[in-house]
């Protein structure tokens, strides 16, 4: 069975930069469509990014693009979030995501995605 366990996260200045990382453990990594998705406290889990089985396609909410790459290694079993110009409404807890497909497509919504990771903590002071 996959297991997602993120890391990464901690607390940063606006304008500052974090790298997340999403290590998978069990069954082939490479297999699988990835997200990232975050929530801030009040609010509803929101997309970040999403990533194909290959790494040739990747998907961004607006809010982020040209700011965050999403990237994978699945050499390494490892999907990361390169987070750039953080912005003190970035402040969420960030979780990654797999879809258990063999599918060469991207997911954005959060109902499609199968298995999630713990979550790490993101904190952008202003």
């Amino acid at each position: 069975q996959v297991q997602l366990v993120e890391s990464g996260g901690g607390l940063v200045q606006t304008g500052g930069s974090l790298r997340l990382s999403c290590a998978a453990s069990g069954r082939t990594f490479s297999s699988y469509p990835m997200g990232w998705f975050r929530q801030a406290p009040g609010k509803e889990r929101e997309f970040v990014a999403a990533i194909s089985r290959s790494g040739g396609i990747t998907y961004y909410t607006d809010s982020v693009k040209g700011r965050f790459t999403i990237s994978r290694d699945n050499a390494k079993n490892t999907v990361y979030l390169r987070m750039n110009s953080l912005k003190h409404e970035d402040t969420a807890v960030y979780y990654c995501a797999a879809k258990m497909t063999l599918s060469t497509y991207i997911y954005t919504s959060g109902d499609e995605y199968d298995l999630w990771g713990q979550g790490t903590q993101v904190t952008v002071s202003s």
